[in-house]
């Protein structure tokens, strides 16, 4: 099996180079290496390569500089997906790409399954949404994986950011009213490996989150309190609850960002742990 893998030096692609070189024969390539936002250069790095596996953990993922600049969004989320699902369609492969809990526009009350209707509130997630789209139209053999507030030790997310925070100041902010489950990347990549190793697998969307749920306000408490028991922290600040209109941003967020995982486990027998699970583990092996 040749796999290729997008965004390799990114939070995501870092922890797939590591469990997918275990699967096969790996092609990883950053982005000086393979650039998204150049669909004839794309093109002809797939050719080349030749995979019978192609695993894009390419994206933009700027969700508030997207508002300013939507096309550049679009090039690398929806555009590039639809050229390297055509190429997977040509030789055969098997597509394996990743979406968000940011498709939806979070005003259900209960988790989100696959058979929803998105609505993007951002520019970030409508990118997305047509990235999804691109793939779904193409007729390659494809897994689309939505997941939701990923975070790991590689890149910029909010636990890093939390962390950096919480060693500068005694008190710190944080919305309250968005609910979700924050997922380790480490999971994300290993569960990816597993369905890669079985070759054959079923096309189509799938929801991937860890179990559980919390706010960012929870989910900030819970860092603190995980980085202390690690030893990463000597004194944790306060964290005060906030509303989201609190803290305007140029992006807007959804409320709710659950999703129910239950068709995965259905047909892969595959579900990542409760989030704490994953926080833990992940600061366990952290050194910042």
């Amino acid at each position: 099996m040749k796999i290729l893998l997008t965004g390799a030096a990114g939070q995501l692609g870092r922890e797939l180079k590591r469990s997918l070189s275990c699967v096969g024969e790996l092609a990883a390539c950053d982005r000086s290496q393979l650039d998204l936002a150049k669909p004839e250069a794309l093109r002809a790095a797939v050719r080349a390569i030749a995979p019978t596996v192609i695993v894009n953990a390419a994206a933009y993922t700027a969700v508030d500089k997207a508002e300013a600049e939507p096309a550049a969004a679009d090039a690398i989320n929806a555009a590039a997906p639809g050229i390297l699902a055509g190429e997977a369609r040509r030789l055969g492969a098997l597509l394996i790409h990743y979406s968000t809990d940011y498709v939806f526009d979070g005003a259900k009350p209960t988790p989100y399954a696959e058979t929803d209707t998105p609505a993007p509130l951002s520019a970030y997630g409508r990118s997305k949404r047509a990235g999804e789209l691109e793939i779904a139209a193409s007729g390659a053999r494809h897994l689309i994986f939505r997941t939701s507030w990923v975070y790991g030790l590689h890149g910029a997310n909010f636990m890093k950011t939390m962390l950096r925070l919480g060693r500068e100041r005694g008190e710190l902010r944080v919305v309250g009213d968005q609910v979700g489950a924050p997922t380790w990347t480490r999971h994300l990549a290993d569960v990816t490996a597993l369905i890669v190793a079985r070759r054959e697998v079923p096309d189509g969307l799938y929801h991937l989150a860890a179990a559980g749920e919390t706010s960012w306000h929870g989910y900030a408490e819970a860092i603190f309190a995980e980085a202390q028991r690690a030893g990463l922290m000597d004194k944790v600040p306060v964290v005060h609850r906030i509303t989201s209109a609190d803290y305007p941003l140029p992006a807007a967020r959804p409320a709710n960002s659950r999703l129910d995982c239950s068709r995965c486990q259905s047909d892969f027998g595959l579900a990542l742990p409760d989030w704490r699970t994953g926080l833990t583990d992940c600061l366990a092996d952290a050194r910042f």
